[in-house]
């Protein structure tokens, strides 16, 4: 799926910012024979997630354009317990979202939910990765694809998908993604030059704490790529 959140990299293709904009959209990748356009001298930086579900974790959320029927949902999540109207609009939306998917010393906020409680679709935080509630099981997020599958285990997780985005999810049939159980192989990406691989953190510059580079082609990571 294709992200955008502005102009993120400057003439010499080098990442100078987390966002532009307030607005964090995903797309499809064509909408009415209209392809994203390359990172060059466009106005945007062109961010990749391997799916929806990571894409939701970043903290975007769907257009208006291409994805109307998803965005419709939203306002089920986003209107329960933020001080909104009843019908909120999408800039409420985005400012909702835009206030929790902050940084905290470099790393995006993740907030406390028990595991067991969680809906699929939602991302977590676990010994230092990035896993995905699918279908009754932990499924790990590399930026090739999903990896390893566990049993989900008893406790409180450190949930990485927004607060307003998991009540949507909830609410709603889940995000559309990749289904991990089919293989243990990886789902191969192939980054561009200036874009940034997506993870559910998504897309931040430098690297994490561990080290890696973050994934948000820019290939977007679910925490980083915030």
């Amino acid at each position: 799926m294709y992200g955008n959140r502005g102009l993120l990299h400057n003439d010499d293709l080098v990442l100078v910012r987390r966002h532009q904009v307030r607005r964090w959209l995903v797309c499809v990748l064509e909408f009415r024979a209209v392809v994203g356009r390359s990172c060059g001298r466009a106005v945007t930086t062109e961010l990749f997630f391997l799916d929806e579900a990571v894409a939701l974790a970043a903290g975007h959320r769907p257009c208006a354009e291409c994805r109307y029927n998803r965005l419709s949902v939203v306002p089920n999540g986003v209107d329960s317990g933020s001080g909104l109207r009843a019908k909120p609009s999408a800039d409420d939306i985005d400012f909702v979202l835009h206030g929790q998917r902050g940084l905290v010393g470099g790393v995006r906020t993740t907030h406390p939910a028990p595991l067991r409680g969680l809906p699929d679709g939602v991302f977590i935080v676990w010994r230092n990765e990035y896993w995905l509630l699918h279908n009754g099981n932990l499924h790990l997020w590399t930026p090739a694809g999903y990896t390893e599958r566990r049993d989900l285990f008893d406790g409180t997780a450190s949930v990485l998908t927004p607060r307003s985005t998991v009540d949507t999810i909830r609410a709603d049939t889940g995000p559309e993604c990749i289904d991990p159980p089919l293989s243990n192989t990886c789902v191969a990406t192939t980054p561009t030059k200036g874009a940034g691989h997506g993870r559910p953190e998504i897309w931040e510059r430098g690297d994490d704490r561990s080290g890696r580079t973050a994934p948000a082609q820019h290939h977007a990571d679910p925490r980083r790529a915030t």
